[in-house]
């Protein structure tokens, strides 16, 4: 019985692959994942109303689900609404995950029309002339029970798009932009 050593080259090129496969995260495998469900809700406080559902399973994005979050996400003075940015559901998922809470979200604001932007922009510094609201890129959020600091430092901890602190109203500012945050 002969037993097959292994080259110092092909053990070599085996140890490197195993080192570079090891210093790849953990999360990134998460993130390929097409199996399991994610699951959201939302409380919209203009309007009272409340949805909640899977919004995708397996792999796929549940366009009942994503059409009636964005009927509840609406630009509530104007009755309009958009479909909103796919990532902007799976940044607040993530956001869930990161502090283990299943409670929804309350939302201040969602979708914005651009009539409702003028006027808001127009009354207050505090709204962007070329918000992401208006593009069904952004939420206006706060989650009951869990403290204000805390839901902004793990929306930036994200690193998933942009993230502003609005603690004297009670919430804070998420959108799928660039990664930049403000108070």
């Amino acid at each position: 019985m002969s037993v097959v050593c292994p080259t110092r080259r092909q053990l070599l090129l085996g140890l490197s692959g195993a080192a570079m496969f090891s210093m790849i995260p953990s999360k990134v495998y998460a993130s390929r994942s097409t199996k399991g469900v994610r699951s959201l809700g939302f409380h919209n406080l203009h309007t009272g109303e409340r949805g909640q559902g899977s919004y995708w399973v397996d792999g796929n994005y549940q366009n009942k689900i994503l059409s009636n979050f964005s009927h509840i996400l609406r630009d509530h003075r104007r009755n309009e609404s958009v479909p909103m940015d796919k990532r902007l559901y799976d940044l607040l998922f993530k956001l869930k995950e990161s502090l283990n809470v299943e409670q929804e979200f309350n939302v201040i604001s969602g979708y914005r029309s651009p009539k409702t932007n003028a006027m808001l922009a127009a009354k207050t510094s505090g709204v962007a002339k070329k918000s992401y609201h208006m593009k069904g890129m952004a939420m206006d959020i706060a989650i009951e029970d869990v403290n204000l600091s805390d839901l902004r430092d793990a929306a930036i901890e994200l690193k998933l798009g942009g993230v502003g602190y609005y603690p004297r109203s009670g919430f804070i500012h998420v959108d799928t932009g660039p990664v930049r945050s403000w108070a």
